[in-house]
């Protein structure tokens, strides 16, 4: 690392502790076609810092957006888990905010529209805003009206200029992508109506952390929320966060509700979540230094199971071409020569090759074609949805096995 010191992105101070160390490492969702394979690939270093000032968990290395998202290979809705999760929000968010034909409704990176089709049914007024352009070519292909483009505080501008403000802005899985996290959160306050609303969803860093789910750490995540540091960003830009709720998808994580002081009353619930990290130390250096050791040893397990498999004749794969399986192969270095393929239920990522690895990615039916006695589960956060669909699979004789939070063979 430079020897200049590193700011944190959010506060400013210089106060920034390296806590995880994963090495230099290929973006974790650009996945190679068979000519890329010979040409250079690029790498960048994975390393997690903390901010002892604000204790907001960030990377020391920051890879712009526009070559993460201008074009991307993860579509929501091959998902059965992540559709039942949107169609559930929205209901909950119409009942709640009283949405109906006069509202307006915008979700910042929409993706393919896997949530915004339940909006649009209940006549309720729309538009995603996502930076992929093939993704949000496909989300106009089903008739999800959306704009391409980055958010930011301009594009908010503009936006509210031409469509008016919004009375519920949606971000799931995106605040933590975005380097400028205050650009992000002044361009939130702008968008914003008067007594409109944000909810944001991201994975929650104290499971990160708890349960050593450090392959949610790749490029794309800049940021690794707790409650804690996120009550004075919002502060900063004239936003409340006044409620939020605990999750169980994606290993664990967040929605936070976001509104305009004077018009939203804090529930009880953040006080409660605030006083829960601060029990188990979350605001102390002490509470992450394990985190990199923890690593190193699920790391020692994996590969010596992986290897004694394999010394005893044992056929394996793995299913999910995953940015946090990626994360995986590569800080553990588990090539072909292990996991001869990755199967993945997205065709937009069949035919192609894991990053760094170069592994294979074929469609699951592969499983059942080519029976291999284990297959390592690199999306563990949708293992129920996953072992349900490889039912058979597992009937034959097949085996997962879930890398985290501990090892497991199902």
């Amino acid at each position: 690392m430079s020897s200049r010191p590193v700011r944190c992105r959010s506060c400013g101070s210089t106060e920034c502790r390296l806590i995880v160390d994963l090495g230099d490492q290929p973006l974790a969702n650009n996945l190679l076609r068979t000519v890329d394979l010979d040409r250079p690939e690029p790498c960048f270093p994975l390393r997690l810092l903390l901010c002892t000032d604000c204790w907001l968990l960030q990377l020391a290395h920051t890879v712009p957006p526009v070559e993460l998202f201008s074009e991307y290979v993860y579509y929501s809705s091959f998902s059965e888990t992540m559709l039942a999760h949107a169609k559930s929000a929205v209901e909950e968010y119409r009942t709640r905010f009283q949405l109906n034909g006069e509202s307006f409704v915008v979700e910042i990176a929409s993706n393919d529209g896997y949530l915004l089709q339940y909006v649009r049914a209940y006549g309720i007024p729309y538009l995603g805003v996502e930076p992929a352009a093939n993704i949000a070519e496909a989300a106009r292909g089903k008739g999800i009206e959306t704009e391409t483009a980055f958010f930011s505080e301009a594009f908010a501008r503009k936006l509210a200029a031409s469509r008016g403000r919004a009375d519920l802005i949606l971000a799931n899985n995106v605040f933590a992508h975005v380097p400028d996290i205050n650009g992000f959160v002044r361009g939130l306050e702008i968008l914003l109506a008067p007594h409109g609303r944000v909810v944001l969803e991201f994975p929650y860093a104290l499971d990160c952390v708890r349960n050593c789910e450090f392959d949610t750490i790749y490029h794309e995540h800049v940021f690794y929320f707790l409650l804690t540091p996120l009550l004075p960003l919002f502060e900063r830009h004239n936003l409340t966060v006044y409620d939020v709720k605990k999750l169980d998808i994606h290993g664990g994580s967040l929605r936070i509700f976001v509104g305009r002081p004077g018009h939203v009353e804090p529930t009880p619930a953040c006080a409660e979540l605030q006083n829960d990290e601060q029990r188990l130390g979350a605001d102390s250096l002490g509470f992450y230094l394990g985190f990199s050791e923890r690593i190193r040893e699920l790391r020692a397990e994996l590969l010596h199971l992986l290897n004694a498999l394999q010394d005893d004749g044992k056929r394996l794969a793995a299913y999910g071409a995953s940015a946090k399986g990626s994360t995986l192969l590569n800080y553990m270095q588990i090539g072909p020569s292990v996991i001869p393929y990755i199967v993945d239920r997205s065709p937009h990522k069949q035919n192609m090759f894991s990053p760094g690895m170069h592994i294979p990615i074929r469609a699951p039916e592969c499983l059942l074609e080519d029976q291999p006695d284990y297959t390592l589960l690199l999306t563990w956060n949708f293992a129920d949805e996953i072992l349900e669909q490889q039912t058979e699979y597992r009937r034959r004789g097949g085996k997962f096995i879930i890398p985290i939070p501990c090892i497991e063979i199902v």
